[in-house]
């Protein structure tokens, strides 16, 4: 379903040709967890835009930031049950999909293209094609993720740098497993309790994005921001299967058409963000450091290899081979 984002619009003249008039027949409540000045929403708002008008008011679509239709995996299960229609979601899906896992693994990538090459070609279809199954959500678009760094209070530019690091990484055991296997004594801990635990030295570094290193105030609590790059993930817009396809197909072909529109209004404003986000760091008296990302990559392959299932390690080294 998402490779028809790539089809052409040749029903766009059938929509030209006969124009819709009236009320919306449709509503799509489009509900995700940034808020109103993050760049997903100005996307979801320009396929909001997009939808309106070449529906010809049509298809209604209300966009809901702030969690306000409840946490990803609540809007997830509002989708399922038809009470919420489209949101912004990501590895979460592995907890229906095992395939999604392979969205967010350490050292998965080498860069951007690497990442875009997996995506829009065969290892995507794969990851879809599961997620539409088994979820009764069909990805429309996808939205590359800034890599996550690793901040500390002192230069890292090897594995062996993070030797007794007490380091903030997410609930996920691969992550624990990959960092303890770098060096790093990796403690989970809510995202909320990130900030004072660096300030009351619990904890030593975290690692996120630069987006969530700059909207958490983390430069007010460390000095470097190390250049690991050590997860290169993606993110898919997905709608409900069965309120797409209770729509007419040339309404479906709008949606499709807006999905595509989006995307790129959201790589354009990622790409000036990311630079954005680098210079503001700096300026708040952030040190960038260069890391050895292949030494990290090395030392940290046999711990992720190791928490991968028998599908999960093939998609993998599909990534690897390409």
């Amino acid at each position: 379903m998402f490779k028809r984002l790539f089809a052409g619009t040749l029903l766009g003249s059938a929509m030209l040709a006969s124009p819709f008039v009236g009320a919306a027949d449709y509503t799509l409540k489009f509900g995700h967890l940034a808020n109103e000045q993050h760049i997903w929403n100005q996307a979801a708002k320009h396929f909001k835009q997009q939808v309106e008008e070449n529906s010809d008011g049509k298809i209604e679509v209300q966009v809901f930031p702030n969690e306000q239709l409840g946490s990803e995996m609540e809007v997830i299960n509002s989708i399922q049950l038809g009470t919420a229609d489209i949101t912004i979601t990501g590895e979460s899906l592995q907890n229906w999909a095992p395939k999604a896992a392979l969205m967010a693994v350490p050292y998965a990538f080498r860069d951007s293209d690497h990442l875009q090459k997996a995506v829009e070609g065969e290892v995507g279809q794969e990851i879809e094609a599961q997620i539409e199954e088994r979820t009764g959500l069909v990805p429309i678009a996808w939205f590359e993720r800034g890599p996550r760094e690793l901040t500390s209070n002192r230069p890292i530019k090897q594995p062996s740098d993070l030797n007794g690091l007490r380091l903030r990484v997410p609930n996920v055991p691969l992550f624990v497993d990959t960092w303890q296997a770098l060096g790093a004594k990796p403690t989970p801990m809510a995202f909320s309790e990130v900030f004072t635990a660096l300030q009351q030295s619990t904890i030593d570094a975290q690692e996120n994005p630069l987006s969530l290193i700059e909207s958490a105030s983390f430069s007010e609590v460390q000095d470097y921001v190390n250049m690991t790059d050590h997860v290169r993930s993606w993110i898919y817009v997905v709608i409900g299967k069965n309120k797409l396809e209770s729509m007419p197909e040339v309404l479906q072909q709008v949606i499709l058409d807006a999905a595509k529109e989006m995307q790129s209004f959201e790589a354009e404003k990622f790409a000036q963000d990311q630079q954005r986000l680098e210079q503001a760091l700096k300026d708040a008296g952030m040190e960038f450091v260069e890391a050895d990302q292949q030494a990290f990559a090395e030392q940290a392959k046999p711990a992720v290899e190791a928490s991968l299932n028998e599908e999960q390690k093939a998609l993998y080294q599909a990534i690897q081979n390409l």
